[in-house]
């Protein structure tokens, strides 16, 4: 929906943005230049009840090559596989929900439509991978990528960069990336089946194997979902029509080596998906026989060459992902009178070529060329009491050549940073260039890390907005739009305390939007919108014991359209979630999340504005293992039956169960 201008889920109108006053954006930013203060000031005296700044983890996608977290000012946030076997959760959307600085709307039940917001970016403003490899819609009207359909199956671990990272990334990382990295199999081979059904005639069959036999490896997951549903439109409008779900899945990885220093690694991922659908939210929303179908497929191939002892390494892509949407919305007893039809179908193809030359322990340089190309087409039909109408898209291309160059900086075992730019040339808007810079300060005899990042992003205008033909309610389509464009910063401090037990994350940021795309309905696309968001993000880990731990984080977002004075849509000001997790008699552990969402403006379905009230959703699973080889496992999602919306006039499930099993050998 058009949250910040530009944000288009429906062609043709544009809501008015509402008022939402931030509530003192001065007081905040001091409250936090003395919060940061008081930490840097306390630190040295700490070192008797600290030890070393330790953490092992790695992340890819911050600077394109692994890299500790310890050596990374970006503010990132990973998913492990472990935390995803926990949670239980068979969609990535709902592993997604308690992240630091990320914000989760759907309208209904499992297999809606759904929509991220990074820091109060819009939808389009996060670039989504699988493995490196955009997986964003480019025939959806901004280019975003819908979750609602993406499973866990075969995931090794999530990360999520927040902030602009076109320079590295391209068009669309004008917000943030979220990089799925799928499993890379090692050690014997092994094998899994897993059985699960519950609440809404809900059942899930998956099965997987990864390992790795002398110099090839691989991974692969599949998985069935079928679910009658809830009725996407509120059930308290009166919508009674349940709304079934069913997804077929499979990714997988694999790869070999040929000789000592050349590694291949491909990647396929498919997604077969059918919804029920209703015809919007609110009265009168329901309908029998609205019916949406998606298939996905993405194939990547990479060859990674060393030289040099390792030195300088090459890496060369190739990928495609192909989007296939279709809705179809017949006549029936409800609507005798209307019906729709329509065809969505999107590709992108991209090659690559990376180096990464090791130039002094102080300095190593990432750089490289990327060529992408999307290809679309649409069609839409329609009928009513007014007569009949085809919209044809006819099949149209752009492409972008995109070149970037990064330092990351080492000095000595306290100083990290990398300073990088990247110059895109789109065939029909031209050049752009976007720069950042992220430097770190760690102090390892206090366990504390001091960061910062500044960078600029950009995000092209999508085939859609580009050159979608006119319509009998006037133009659409505009080659003279420019690049949508972001300045974003942020500063923060992480620190340990009791020997790692205790670590707590302290971000601020703060992002300016310029030129956002919006529909006008007498001009069609044009570059009229302009946004600030600003706010904290606030995380923590405890861990009590050896077999408990605590998870918190609370950020507070504040927006603002800078043409109005209005804050923006569908962004709570507050969220806060703590997830625990208690492993007992190393055979079982139990997981417990309660994730707090604040109140937040909307517009749809109704004519006049709204709010969309606060709430609280509980969730548990547990699993147990019998034996080495069998698992039983749990969850029970919304324990406390709240009735809740996340986009206005739509509905969520209420207390729901679901138990299982899994057979590993």
């Amino acid at each position: 929906m058009g949250l910040i201008p530009g944000s288009q889920e429906t062609l043709g109108w544009t809501p008015k943005i509402l008022s939402l006053r931030g509530i003192g954006r001065l007081h905040l930013k001091h409250l936090l230049s003395i919060f940061l203060l008081f930490l840097i000031f306390i630190t040295p005296h700490m070192a008797e009840c600290q030890q070393t700044y330790s953490l092992d983890e790695i992340v890819v996608t911050a600077t394109r090559i692994e890299t500790p977290t310890e050596e990374i000012a970006s503010s990132v946030s990973i998913v492990t596989s472990k935390e995803i076997e926990d949670k239980k959760e068979p969609i990535v959307l709902d592993v997604l929900r308690g992240l630091p600085g990320i914000d989760v709307t759907q309208t209904g039940g499992l297999g809606r439509s759904s929509s991220i917001y990074m820091r109060g970016a819009n939808p389009e403003h996060t670039l989504v991978m699988i493995d490196g490899m955009e997986i964003n819609d480019v025939m959806h009207f901004g280019r975003l990528y819908d979750f609602s359909d993406l499973t866990v199956d075969n995931i090794e671990r999530v990360e999520v960069l927040r902030g602009p990272q076109s320079t590295l990334y391209g068009s669309g990382a004008i917000g943030g990336v979220i990089n799925i990295i799928t499993k890379k199999g090692t050690g014997k081979p092994k094998f899994f089946v897993s059985g699960e059904g519950g609440s809404h005639n809900t059942f899930r069959e998956s099965g997987g194997s990864e390992g790795s036999l002398k110099n090839f490896h691989y991974s692969f997951g599949v998985s069935h979902l079928n679910s009658r549903g809830i009725s996407s439109a509120y059930r308290k409008d009166a919508n009674i029509e349940s709304d079934g779900y069913d997804n077929t899945s499979l990714s997988s990885r694999f790869g070999f080596a040929l000789g000592k220093y050349v590694n291949t690694d491909f990647v396929v991922h498919y997604t077969k998906a059918a919804s029920d659908l209703d015809n919007g939210g609110g009265a009168g929303g329901d309908d029998i026989n609205n019916v949406y179908r998606a298939v996905q497929l993405l194939l990547k191939g990479k060859a990674d060459i060393a030289l040099f002892e390792g030195k300088w390494m090459q890496s060369i892509e190739f990928a495609t992902n192909t989007n296939d949407r279709t809705y179809f919305n017949p006549r029936d007893f409800q609507h005798p009178v209307d019906a729709e039809r329509s065809s969505y179908n999107g590709r992108l193809d991209k090659i690559g070529w990376q180096h990464v030359v090791e130039a002094h322990k102080t300095n190593t340089f990432t750089f490289g060329v990327e060529y992408k190309e999307e290809t679309g087409k649409s069609d839409y039909r329609w009928m009513n009491a007014w007569g009949t109408g085809i919209t044809t898209f006819p099949k149209k291309s752009a492409h972008n050549t995109g070149y970037y160059i990064q330092d990351q900086v080492k000095l000595g075992e306290q100083f990290f940073g990398t300073i990088g730019i990247r110059l895109d040339d789109h065939s029909e808007i031209g050049s752009k260039t976007t720069y950042r810079i992220a430097p770190a300060y760690l102090i390892k005899k206090t366990g504390t890390k001091i960061r910062g990042t500044y960078g600029t992003g950009e995000r092209a205008p999508s085939l859609y907005q580009l050159y979608a033909p006119a319509t009998v309610w006037g133009p659409v389509g505009n080659i003279n739009l420019k690049s949508e464009e972001s300045k974003g910063w942020d500063v923060g401090i992480d620190q340990n305390f009791l020997n790692e037990k205790v670590t707590i994350g302290l971000t601020y940021f703060n992002n300016i939007f310029k030129n956002l795309i919006d529909y006008d309905n007498t001009l069609g696309y044009v570059n009229i919108g302009n946004a600030r968001t600003d706010g904290v993000e606030l995380s923590g880990r405890i861990k009590a014991r050896d077999d408990l731990t605590f998870d918190l984080s609370y950020t507070y977002t504040d927006t603002e359209n800078q043409d109005t004075g209005e804050s923006l849509l569908r962004r709570p000001k507050n969220k806060f979630s703590i997830d625990t997790n208690y492993s007992f008699s190393e055979k079982g552990s139990v997981h417990f999340r309660v994730l707090y969402t604040g109140q937040r403006r909307d517009w749809m379905p109704y004519p006049s504005s709204g709010v969309v009230g606060g709430h609280t959703v509980v969730n548990i699973a547990a699993k147990y293992n019998i034996t080495k080889q069998i698992q039983l496992f749990g969850r029970i999602e919304n324990l406390l039956n709240r009735q809740y919306q996340e986009v206005r006039g739509y509905g969520t499930p209420g207390f729901s169960m679901y138990g299982g099993f899994k057979v590993t050998f």
